[in-house]
């Protein structure tokens, strides 16, 4: 059990951040309307707050748990920097990113983020097969 425990904490803290931004700002706590916003110049002090909170995360995880979170990616950079560029055309293409669709739209029982997390993981379900059968 003891080895579920990073993985509930930071699912609770992010349950906790979506409910108290919607609860305090009237705002869904999608990051990439977060990001937009803060590219913008709009709302600075909630969004850069929202931001500087997520970057300081894997130094809470650190003092917490005594050591950093295990990350490893095995894909070069040319397919992360392609990966990423979708991932963002993506989010704009469909108004929204898994947070605020997957996090908030689905507890609103939204029917426009049930078919965006349905497309997300139907599209990553796709890449991981492609890619595994391709060797990449």
């Amino acid at each position: 059990m003891i080895e579920y425990l990073p993985s509930l904490a930071g699912g609770m803290l992010i349950g906790l951040s979506a409910v108290m931004l919607l609860l305090l700002n009237g705002r869904i706590a999608g990051i990439s309307g977060i990001v937009g916003r803060l590219a913008q110049g709009v709302g600075l002090t909630t969004n850069l707050a929202f931001v500087l909170g997520l970057l300081i995360g894997p130094l809470a995880y650190m003092l917490t748990f005594g050591d950093w979170p295990t990350v490893e990616i095995t894909a070069g950079w040319p397919l992360i920097i392609f990966a990423g560029l979708l991932v963002g055309f993506g989010s704009r293409m469909g108004s929204g990113c898994t947070s605020g669709h997957g996090v908030l739209g689905l507890a609103r029982l939204s029917l426009r983020s049930m078919v965006a997390v349905a497309t997300f993981i139907s599209a990553g379900v796709m890449a991981v097969t492609i890619l595994r059968g391709v060797g990449l």
